[in-house]
C-alpha cells in the first residue's frame, strides 16, 4: 500500500510530509524502499520532550543516516501547554529533550511546538487555524520552523545544481 502511494501518485509537490508512528517499523523500510526514485532533501524528526521519545527519535535518526537520508532538523512537539484563558505557556512535560537531541547530533533545531487546545479546537471543527489566527505565537513559532526549513533546502538545492 505505501508503495502505491508513493509511487503510483503525482504528488506535483515542493513538500512531502510522511507522518510515520516513532522507531524504525517497516513503514520506514517500506517508504525509505520506494521514495529513493524521488530526489529527497531530508527528513525533519518529529519528537516530545520526554526521554522515552528522544531515544525512539534517536534510533530513527540513525536510521536515517544509514540510509543515506540527511536530517534537516529536528522539531520539539508538545513542549509546553498554551493556557486558553491567559495564553501562558507552561511546561507540564519534561523540556528541552528535541533540543538536546539536536545538539548531540550536530543537526538545526528548528523549533519547540507547544500543546494549544484553540489548535486542536480548529481541527475538530475544520478551520484553518494559521488563517483564524495569523498573529499567535503558534503562527509565529510556525513561520520560524518553515523559514528555516525553506532556506535550508534551498541552500542544498543550490550545491546540488
Amino acid at each position: 500500500m505505501i508503495k502505491q502511494l508513493l509511487t503510483s501518485v503525482v504528488w506535483n509537490v515542493d513538500y512531502l510530509i510522511i507522518d510515520t508512528p516513532p522507531g524504525t517499523s517497516d513503514e520506514h523500510i517500506s517508504v525509505m524502499e520506494n521514495i529513493r526514485q524521488a530526489p529527497v532533501l531530508g527528513a525533519v524528526l518529529v519528537t516530545t520532550p520526554q526521554m522515552v521519545a528522544v531515544d525512539d527519535v534517536t534510533r530513527e535518526l540513525t536510521f536515517c543516516r544509514r540510509t543515506g537520508i540527511n536530517i534537516l532538523g529536528i522539531i520539539e512537539n508538545m513542549s509546553g501547554f498554551v493556557c486558553p484563558t491567559c495564553s501562558e505557556c507552561s511546561n507540564i512535560l519534561a523540556s528541552g529533550g528535541g533540543e538536546q537531541l539536536a545538539e548531540k547530533a550536530k543537526v538545526t533545531f528548528l523549533g519547540r511546538i507547544p500543546i494549544d487546545p484553540t489548535l486542536s479546537r480548529c481541527t475538530e471543527e475544520g478551520l484553518n487555524y494559521i488563517d483564524k489566527f495569523a498573529n499567535s505565537p503558534i503562527c509565529q513559532i510556525y513561520h520560524s520552523i518553515i523559514t528555516k526549513l525553506t532556506r535550508q533546502t534551498d541552500e542544498e538545492m543550490e550545491v546540488e545544481k
